[in-house]
């Protein structure tokens, strides 16, 4: 019975599989934080999530390259996103006091030069974790307050 939902409305399937992949996500992301804290440098967090994310039965791609083109050709070296989850979920990594609005722009950038929909910007400088979770979309189809990116200032 999914596979004929599917097959009549691939773009929910997608939708689900990727709220499930961003819940999935987050999950792991609050069992790094509850284990590590807060204050570490990034590259310990980017370790972890890459750890309990392959716990959890989630292929990752830590440093996965992002290509950047302008009219056709390729400008120099790639950007490189933190984490690719299931090929489909951009994960950029931040523990900063705060994340400025050029890190979602940045996101943002990544999601539209490697046609993805979704990606988290997790701060895990935050004592909350959940004030930390940022989800950016681009060409969503879903109309969720969640899915508007929002900024996070001091």
């Amino acid at each position: 019975m999914e596979l004929r939902l599917a097959e009549q409305t691939p773009i929910l399937f997608l939708l689900m599989r990727i709220d499930d992949l961003t819940y999935a996500i987050i999950g792991a992301a609050f069992k790094v934080h509850s284990e590590l804290g807060p204050g570490l440098l990034e590259r310990f967090y980017q370790a972890a999530m890459e750890i309990q994310l392959a716990e959890e039965g989630l292929k990752v791609i830590p440093q996965a390259p992002v290509p950047v083109f302008y009219k056709g050709k390729k400008l120099g070296d790639d950007c490189r996103m933190d984490l690719l989850v299931e090929d489909t979920v951009i994960v950029e990594l931040k523990s900063v006091e705060y994340i400025p609005p050029v890190c979602h722009k940045q996101l943002l950038s990544y999601l539209r030069f490697a046609n993805k929909q979704v990606g988290l910007l997790i701060n895990f400088n935050e004592s909350d974790l959940k004030l930390g979770i940022h989800r950016i979309v681009n060409n969503y189809v879903g109309n969720s307050a969640a899915d508007i990116p929002h900024n996070h200032k001091p």
